[in-house]
């Protein structure tokens, strides 16, 4: 039985070093996606028209200013007080116009992003499975790997995931 027990002892240490380790770029993964370079195009698109937004906003800006500068000399008071009231609004909205711009971007970003994220972790997981494997590491997120132990699995989500 002590037998038994010191030969227990002595493989314990061998088998801990029979778990296997992978490491992926899960950026790489990611921007080889399809949907991801759906993302992007889309993503751009939106803020194209945030932009042409804005600049026509401030272009109607410029122009009430500018005419406002023009005739100031010659308008009465109470119409003075007016516009610079309006120029004053239209500066608020295009300030807010800016900030609900930004955050509808991070929205849609974090919308479309998500799903993406979400299939490439279970690509991941289910190569993990059958690859037995203890853990897969983000290349990225690591100081240091050491590429004789740890085998790289992003060709294999890849293919997982039907990406070339």
């Amino acid at each position: 039985m002590k037998k038994f027990f010191l030969a227990l002892m002595m493989l314990a240490p061998v088998a801990a070093f029979a778990q296997k380790f992978g490491h992926i770029n899960s950026q790489e993964v990611m921007q080889a996606m399809p949907e991801a370079t759906q993302m992007r195009t889309e993503m751009e698109a939106l803020q194209k028209q945030y932009e042409a937004d804005e600049k026509a906003m401030i272009d109607e800006y410029q122009k009430k200013v500018e005419a406002f500068q023009k005739d100031e000399a010659t308008m009465p008071d109470n119409m003075k007080q007016r516009k610079v009231q309006e120029i004053q609004e239209m500066e608020q909205k295009i300030t807010q116009a800016r900030q609900d711009n930004a955050q509808a971007l991070q929205k849609a970003y974090t919308d479309k992003l998500t799903p993406i994220q979400t299939k490439v972790m279970d690509a991941i997981k289910a190569v993990g499975n059958a690859g037995g494997y203890v853990y897969i590491m983000e290349t990225n997120s690591i100081p240091f790997i050491n590429t004789t132990l740890s085998t790289d699995v992003t060709a294999q989500v890849k293919a997982k995931l039907g990406i070339k």
